[in-house]
Formats: structure tokens, C-alpha cells, sequence
């Protein structure tokens, strides 16, 4: 399988504080590799270190064999590299469409081109809101709109940044089988998460990170199976 996402001993610092610990990991070509944690464990962090939005200090980052660790994150985010930001950040007073319009880059060669109608069979309710503003939507909607932004990208890799938290449950079912339908078309995910149930649904390897070193890395079967890994990592 190819590459698609390479990290390789990733330090990462806030001011002072010495976040990231040697963090490695890979993600193939239409792969579900989720990120496991607990709250403050480094998830986030880790994300934003790949995205370009935090410069890492040490380690490197390869995206299709090129590095980027030290790029501008819109350098990145034009090399086929989507972020989606765990608060969302929509334009609440732009409607779906406009926001829509505010991601969109011009096609890849060998990655899937989005546009409205596309947009609009992955998440329906979009679909049927095209001339609401994002400030009127509620925070699931808000989700699958920040999602879809980030795809008008056209990227061959997205990163997402807890997708299920504080939604509805019919909405995490939505954004389930969404990532399943961008694996089915080669993109590379990266999913940061703390629900379990969600990671065990839709991914295909795991890496759990505690205090911002990764302490297990393996198949989601390997991870299931595991009792002590997930009651010493994950339980809240």
C-alpha cells in the first residue's frame, strides 16, 4: 500500500512545554488510522503539528513522499492535505453553499473532485439546507459542513479532528458512513478520537498516545481484543 502520510519522531512544544514525545505514525492510500486518547493526551496537538498550524521542533513530517513539517499550513492545505478543526470554524454568517465555495481548490489528478452534488449524497442534510447560514445550523450540521469544506479541497488525505464529539448520535452514524465512503475512494484518513465505538466502526489502525508519547500501535482487531491496553489508556 502506498504511503500517503508519514510522521517520524515529532517533538512539539507550546512556548515552554514539551507536548509531543518522539510521536510516529503512518496512514496509507484509502486507510482509516485513528488516533486514540484521552483528553490532553496529544491528539489534538498531534493534528495541528502535521496541518502546519503548530511548527514542530524536532521530527519530520512526509505527505506523498515530500516533507512538510515547517511549510505555512495553506502550502500544505494546497499540496492535497485537509484539516478539519475540532471547534469547526464556520462562517455563521455565510450560507452552506458560500462556505462551501471558500474551500474549494482546483482538481487533483487520481483524487475524487467535489462539488455540491456530491457533497449532498455523502451528507443529505446538507443537501436540502443549501441557502442556510452556517449560524443558523445546529452543531451536527455545523460538523458535516466543516467535513465538506474541507473536502471541496479535493484532498488525497484528510485529517479529522473528533468528528463525534458532541453531536447527535444519528449524526455520527452519518459521519460513520461518510469516512467509509471516502475510504472506498482512496482518500488517506487520519481520525483523531476518543470514542471507542466510533474508532472501532470506522477504522482500520489504531495508535493510542498518552501524555504525548504513543503507547500502543496496532490492527483495531489487535486494539478490540486488548483489555489491559484499553483499560489502561482509555478509560476514562
Amino acid at each position: 500500500m502506498t504511503v500517503m502520510l508519514e510522521v517520524r519522531a515529532l517533538h512539539a512544544y507550546y512556548g515552554q512545554a514539551h507536548i509531543l514525545f518522539e510521536v510516529g505514525l503512518e496512514v496509507h492510500a484509502g486507510e482509516v488510522v485513528v488516533l486514540l486518547g484521552r483528553n490532553g493526551a496529544g491528539k489534538s496537538t498531534t493534528l495541528k503539528s502535521i496541518a502546519g498550524l503548530l511548527r514542530p521542533r524536532q521530527g519530520l513530517v512526509r505527505f506523498q513522499g515530500e516533507r512538510i513539517d515547517g511549510l505555512e499550513p495553506f502550502v500544505i492545505a494546497r499540496k492535497g492535505l485537509g484539516y478539519v478543526p475540532e471547534d469547526r470554524r464556520i462562517f455563521t454568517e455565510l450560507t452552506v453553499l458560500e462556505n462551501l465555495e471558500v474551500g474549494r481548490q482546483a482538481p487533483r489528478a487520481g483524487v475524487p473532485v467535489w462539488n455540491f452534488a456530491r457533497i449532498g449524497k455523502l451528507f443529505p442534510n446538507l443537501a436540502e439546507m443549501p441557502h442556510r447560514p452556517g449560524g443558523r445550523m445546529s452543531g451536527g450540521e455545523q460538523q458535516m459542513l466543516t467535513i465538506a469544506r474541507t473536502l471541496m479541497g479535493n484532498p488525497s488525505c484528510i485529517l479529522l479532528d473528533e468528528p463525534s464529539e458532541g453531536v447527535a448520535p444519528v449524526i455520527v452514524d452519518q459521519m460513520a458512513a461518510a469516512i467509509a465512503e471516502l475510504k472506498r475512494q482512496g482518500v488517506a484518513v487520519l481520525l483523531s478520537e476518543q470514542n471507542l465505538h466510533f474508532a472501532q466502526e470506522v477504522g482500520d489502525r489504531a495508535f493510542i498516545i498518552e501524555k504525548g508519547r504513543i503507547a500502543f500501535q496496532g490492527s483495531m482487531e489487535a486494539l478490540s481484543a486488548n483489555d489491559a491496553v484499553r483499560s489502561q489508556y482509555l478509560a476514562v
